[in-house]
């Protein structure tokens, strides 16, 4: 059987021409992000975007929950697959760099589908279970800092309805979470929560080793 493909350069890009759907605004908002401190470190990468934007179609969502906002590429992706009456809750913990990325919301013609919440995530986490209540949302995408993964993972999966779909970013973390040497706090918060993703029989996973990994984890019912 053939083995996982190397992507080359060459090849990412074949890739991109084949099926990147990006448009100017996507293109302006991520060119500004990738000259922020970070920022090409911190951004998603476009194709994965798109394939979130996909998943909230596949799964029919009508709310969505985000940790970890960023420059809002991501928030912008999926609000636009929403339906006219759908919401992206989205939390950071600073407006800082929500705030690069509203006037495209704005422009795009999606900021009423987009509810901003600004503060630690733990705290918002608890507030939205306990006023919007457990399975209120249909897919949660997880991308905020590496050493809250493992928490962020179990409120995600009580926000989530049965049958819904749980994303977590950043899954093999560069590759650190591959050598046994690397033990700084971000590295083993990560290969913590893929563990227990592995052994979690209240849900079925796959992890896709594209872009810096992303793990799908949908609630069974």
């Amino acid at each position: 059987m053939a083995d996982q493909t190397a992507l080359s350069p060459a090849l990412l890009e074949y890739a991109r021409s084949v099926a990147l759907r990006d448009d100017g605004l996507l293109r302006e908002l991520h060119e500004v992000t990738a000259g922020l401190p970070g920022g090409r470190a911190m951004q998603i990468m476009p194709e994965e975007a798109q394939f979130l934007a996909l998943l909230i179609r596949l799964v029919g969502a009508r709310r969505v929950l985000e940790i970890g906002t960023f420059t809002g590429y991501s928030t912008l992706c999926m609000a636009r697959a929403l339906p006219a009456d759908g919401t992206v809750v989205t939390c950071d913990i600073s407006d800082r760099w929500p705030g690069v990325g509203a006037p495209y919301w704005r422009r795009a013609g999606v900021e009423s589908r987009i509810d901003l919440r600004v503060g630690d995530a733990v705290r918002t986490l608890a507030e939205l279970r306990e006023h919007e209540g457990d399975g209120s949302f249909d897919l949660v995408f997880v991308d905020a800092d590496k050493t809250g993964y493992p928490h962020y993972y179990e409120q995600a999966l009580a926000l989530v309805r049965p049958g819904g779909l749980v994303a977590v970013d950043n899954t093999l973390f560069f590759g650190r979470v591959a050598d046994p040497a690397v033990e700084d706090a971000d590295t083993v918060a990560v290969r913590t929560l893929n563990e227990l993703l592995r052994d979690d029989e209240r849900v079925d996973i796959a992890l896709l080793t594209v872009a810096d990994g992303i793990t799908l984890a949908r609630r069974r019912e």
